[in-house]
């Protein structure tokens, strides 16, 4: 994967250059996170380039994104539950400090994590762990895609 997407992921994201997009959604774009320490990490993003924040959206589109947000857990809930007998939980989080573009992290999270993190914000992991090219986002993640892709489909064809 090319970097020049990762300066603009919305507008790659619009023009259907980015690669991490699963799906395209209502209000958004369903993206397999850069980095899999925690598999099945998802973003949600915003398909308004300009939205920096959830009210920037009118209040229809901001229900609709919402809305997807919720799609988007379930489907990654659905999966990692059945890949990991680990699996807990999801953790939802609409942040924007770093990056200035609506966007909603959605982070599975497993019994097997370390005790120091596993009942904090996974933004507790130390910096090295979001740097590993064993977890980085590659060709070994593309079962978990297909798995991730194949349950948005499912959710939004039942309606759930």
């Amino acid at each position: 994967m090319g970097n020049d997407w990762r300066d603009d992921r919305v507008g790659a994201a619009v023009r259907g250059d980015n690669p991490t997009v699963l799906r395209r959604l209502t209000a958004g774009f369903a993206v397999i996170g850069d980095v899999q320490f925690l598999p099945g990490y998802c973003v949600l993003l915003t398909d308004e380039p300009a939205a920096d924040r959830l009210t920037d959206l009118p209040r229809a589109k901001r229900l609709a994104f919402l809305d997807d947000m919720d799609l988007l857990g379930h489907a990654v809930e659905r999966v990692c539950s059945r890949r990991d007998p680990a699996f807990r939980r999801i953790n939802y989080e609409i942040l924007g400090n770093h990056d200035a573009f609506l966007h909603a992290h959605i982070w599975p999270r497993y019994e097997w994590e370390p005790d120091h993190v596993r009942q904090h914000p996974v933004w507790l992991y130390p910096p090295q762990q979001w740097q590993q090219d064993a977890t980085a986002l590659g060709p070994q993640h593309d079962d978990l895609r297909s798995d991730l892709a194949a349950e948005l489909a499912a959710l939004r064809t039942q309606g759930t």
